[in-house]
């Protein structure tokens, strides 16, 4: 059996979140959606505004999984940057997926205004580069992204710029983008859910859709009763289980490990003296920011969906300390 992932810093550091009720009985819908992460949230949001019927169900609470435990943080372009994409598929294909990603980073800003989110939205994101080899490649990504994508808000730091920016000589060099950015990430879950219920969406926590089967139509079936809609959303990503395999065969699940410090005194001043946040240029990535409350949120090592460290804290530590020996 899996071991239970701890409670999220988020939600504990946060417990007076309003609560939504079970479902009980049956009711019918437009769109019922299965999942209170962002996806579910976001849609729910986006149709109930659209004049919809929505439920959406959540089996534990709202932003439970990885929406209100991740490292915050808002990057620009996907996860292989435009030269890799651009090798791969060419320019046209690179440019709509820069376009997608820009759109997102726009979304995220646009509801966070909209719906007065309080979610400590902070500009800047730093990539660290964590071998030379890496500078020579990154000063070609800067002039492509200016020169062809119409982007100047990454700039290539040096060595001793990178020091400075992440209090830190771990690292060659580094990337600031201006245009990307960070907030906390159950917060925003949080502001996600309001707004979509104050446009009539019914969200039910503690309501796991257990079947998916068709009826005359598509029904999800809970525990204590059922949503019978015109059309289901399933937005669990890696947690679908049994309801939904069309998706599930396609998916990876991966588990990433985030540790909180306690507020930092004056010898954490120099990590971050920017307000930006930071992820390094590893395949497994490694992560962090600080808080409004002055912590570390730092985040890395991966192990597959079905395995959790027994001391995330043990786990997680080395690769602080490799950053932040202090």
């Amino acid at each position: 059996m899996a071991r239970a992932l701890p409670p999220s810093f988020h939600r504990v550091a946060f417990p007076d979140a309003p609560a939504y009720p079970p479902l009980d009985g049956s009711r019918k819908a437009d769109v019922c959606i299965v999942g209170g992460g962002y996806t579910g949230l976001s849609a729910a949001l986006h149709l109930a505004e659209a004049g919809a019927d929505v439920v959406l169900l959540e089996a534990d609470r709202v932003a439970s999984g990885a929406s209100g435990a991740n490292g915050g943080q808002l990057h620009s372009g996907q996860r292989r940057d435009v030269l890799w994409l651009e090798k791969r598929f060419g320019f046209e294909r690179a440019k709509r997926l820069w376009d997608m990603a820009e759109d997102a980073k726009a979304l995220v800003r646009s509801l966070i205004e909209r719906f007065a989110i309080p979610c400590d939205l902070r500009a800047g994101v730093i990539e660290a580069l964590h071998k030379p080899a890496l500078i020579r490649e990154s000063a070609a990504l800067v002039e492509a992204l200016r020169s062809r994508y119409g982007y100047d808000r990454v700039e290539l730091l040096e060595r001793a710029q990178t020091v400075e920016a992440l209090g830190s000589e771990r690292f060659a060099g580094a990337l600031r983008d201006g245009g990307g950015g960070h907030f906390d990430p159950y917060r925003f879950a949080l502001g996600l859910a309001r707004a979509a219920s104050g446009q009539g969406a019914a969200i039910h926590e503690r309501t796991p859709a257990l079947s998916l089967g068709e009826a005359g139509g598509p029904v999800v079936r809970t525990a204590r009763g059922e949503v019978r809609a015109d059309r289901v959303i399933v937005a669990t990503d890696g947690r679908s289980g049994a309801l939904e395999q069309i998706t599930r065969r396609r998916m990876v699940g991966v588990n990433s490990f985030v540790v909180i410090t306690d507020p930092l005194g004056p010898e954490g001043d120099s990590i971050l003296p920017g307000g930006e946040s930071a992820a390094d240029s590893r395949f497994v990535v490694r992560y962090w920011r600080k808080t409004a409350e002055n912590r570390l949120i730092f985040g890395g090592g991966e192990s597959s969906a079905g395995s959790v460290a027994a001391d995330i804290g043990s786990f997680v530590r080395p690769h602080l300390l490799e950053i932040y020996p202090q």
